[in-house]
């Protein structure tokens, strides 16, 4: 694999996945397990980000009413009834612990336009109609404008919109570190599994030291 996928700290960005209060709340059917270890280590990787002024992207679902943008398996029930992800709800809405500011809301109209709501400096929210942040996105086009060649990845449902980010990301030639203890709802196998793709695996300490300093600590799996 050699030297094109060795992460790049000086041109690295944060994606995280679904970090939004459905995913969080108690008795919300999206609640995600490894919630409460996982949600300080992702706060923690977006201060750190902050700090250097490395650019933030926050990837959100948002599921209309009538349920025309939403996933084959859950349509039926948003169809039905079930209300998650929907656009000006607090579920909605990023968690606490990431908000760059405790009166930002999302930009649901602007956000359903593809375009970026940029919710701080060189911090950013986009809407993505499936699991992965690069379905009908503009997010590839956004990364290479900021000349971002290495994603750090965090946040929820690592088995859907986590891990299909990272196969979409890797699609792309970008360079991947896991933040490992910074995922919701993943097996040891599964992000075990993602080294043999060139995926670099970091906690968050060592990733935000990394960040800070020297050379990656941790070689793809």
């Amino acid at each position: 694999m050699g030297n094109y996928c060795v992460p790049d700290k000086g041109k690295a960005a944060l994606l995280c996945i679904s970090a939004q209060r459905d995913f969080v709340t108690p008795g919300s059917p999206l609640r995600a397990s490894g919630v409460r270890s996982a949600l300080p280590n992702m706060a923690k990787l977006a201060e750190a980000f902050r700090a250097q002024g490395a650019p933030i992207f926050h990837s959100v679902r948002l599921y209309k009413a009538d349920g025309s943008n939403v996933d084959a398996c859950r349509r039926q029930a948003v169809e039905e009834g079930m209300r998650i992800l929907m656009p000006g709800t607090l579920g909605a809405e990023l968690i606490d612990e990431l908000q760059p500011n405790a009166e930002m809301r999302l930009d649901p109209e602007l956000l359903f336009a593809g375009d970026f709501q940029q919710v701080d400096q060189n911090e950013f929210v986009h809407y993505r109609p499936r699991w992965g942040a690069f379905h009908h996105t503009a997010l590839e086009a956004k990364l290479r404008e900021l000349e971002v060649t290495t994603l750090v990845i965090c946040g929820f449902s690592f088995s859907t919109g986590g891990r299909a980010s990272v196969y979409e990301a890797s699609a792309r030639d970008f360079r991947i570190v896991l933040a490992t203890d910074a995922l919701c709802n993943a097996s040891d196998e599964s992000v075990r599994e993602l080294g043999r793709i060139g995926v670099y695996q970091m906690d968050s300490d060592n990733c935000i030291a990394w960040l800070d300093s020297g050379g990656p600590r941790s070689a793809a799996a």
